[in-house]
């Protein structure tokens, strides 16, 4: 028999709660949905009941987001949170990543990316809805501040797989092979533990690689 996903949805607005509740009763099999006002809220619900995804919304009063998750990822890391947002607002990618968010998706999105979401970070993989992509790959950076074991050339390779393109594009771009790309691509996920392009953008935003 498939376990019970339990799920709880943190929102300061009360119909958007029960809206994103019912759909997901609706659409998805065998989850168990629970509901929080804010972080604290979710906090006390967290004292006696476990929840494998938290659904959180960043801007809410008494305890917002980004503290939560901080809270939630200290004393519970294997629940994984998924950020929501109404706005693709960069300046909290890096605060709810560091936070311990492996999802964002805009309270906007459609609810075949809030299942993606959850799929992915189940997966123990990243996702980001398809504006905040955008919004990123808009405003990223050509400012390099490396804090990690890449190489210069694994910097541009990365740069450029967060600005979207693909690994043909990227080839074009430095004036190299495909498959060299390619190449370079496999040892960038295997240096950040990536499984996928989100998962690499998180990677650089985490580690501040390049300026968003």
């Amino acid at each position: 028999m498939k376990s019970v996903l339990k799920i709880a949805v943190v929102d300061d607005h009360e119909l958007f709660r029960e809206g994103l509740k019912f759909l997901l009763e609706q659409q998805m099999e065998n989850c168990e949905i629970k509901e929080a006002g804010n972080g604290k809220d979710l906090m006390t619900l967290l004292s006696d009941w476990y929840a494998d995804i938290v659904l959180m919304d960043i801007e809410m009063p008494v305890m917002n987001g980004i503290e939560s998750s901080k809270e939630v990822c200290k004393k519970y890391p294997n629940t994984k949170i998924i950020a929501l947002s109404m706005h693709a607002n960069e300046n909290y990618y890096s605060e709810m990543i560091n936070a311990g968010a492996k999802a964002f998706l805009l309270k906007n999105s459609k609810f075949e990316e809030v299942q993606q979401a959850i799929e992915a970070v189940i997966n123990d993989n990243s996702f980001f809805s398809t504006e905040i992509l955008e919004s990123i790959f808009k405003n990223l950076s050509h400012k390099y501040n490396n804090k990690s074991d890449l190489t210069q050339r694994e910097i541009e390779i990365l740069y450029n797989i967060c600005k979207g393109l693909s690994n043909h594009e990227i080839a074009n771009q430095l004036c190299i092979s495909k498959r060299t790309v390619d190449k370079h691509r496999e040892n960038l996920l295997l240096k950040t533990q990536s499984k996928n392009t989100a998962s690499l953008v998180v990677y650089a935003i985490k580690h501040h690689i390049f300026e968003v």
